[in-house]
């Protein structure tokens, strides 16, 4: 498998600069969830390699697990377009490289997630670009099952995998 890696920290980074506003914690009946405008990750399937996986840094919500790149959607921003900034800041995954295959929404009313699945076009290299991730992988999908999966993405993995073949 092809990876990056980058050393990882219990402790979150000291925050530098603007925070944007739909940084902060939403709480509900469900749970408490990252994203006040709700959040968005990208499912990069490339047909070769797999599906790039994010081994999420340990200070963070569900740390240690495998997930999607992805996070919190700014105000006004609409999913995709969301998904594909935080993928491309997270794992430089190239827009202009991918091509949306489908959208899948959980909304819990107060907080949604969507997860955007784009098919690659044109392979590239992750590059891990922020401290919210340990590691990057592309895993092949028939090996994703073997992962410790983020709780949200292996309850939805069964449908992607589904949609995907």
């Amino acid at each position: 498998m092809d990876h990056a890696s980058v050393a990882s920290s219990s402790t979150p980074p000291v925050r530098t600069g603007p925070r944007n506003p739909g940084d902060a914690w939403v709480e509900g009946d469900r749970g408490r969830f990252w994203g006040r405008f709700g959040a968005a990750g990208v499912l990069a399937w490339d047909p070769a390699r797999g599906v790039l996986l994010q081994h999420r840094a340990v200070w963070s919500h569900n740390g240690g697990t495998w997930g999607l790149p992805g996070g919190a959607l700014h105000e006004g921003e609409d999913a995709v377009t969301g998904a594909l900034r935080e993928a491309h800041e997270e794992a430089a995954v190239p827009q202009d490289s991918v091509e949306v295959l489908f959208t899948s929404v959980l909304d819990l009313g107060y907080w949604s997630y969507t997860t955007v699945a784009v098919r690659v076009l044109e392979p590239f290299e992750p590059v891990i670009s922020d401290p919210e991730s340990i590691e990057l992988l592309w895993v092949p999908v028939a090996e994703v099952d073997g992962m410790e999966l983020h709780p949200g993405f292996a309850a939805a993995w069964p449908a992607f995998r589904e949609r995907l073949a």
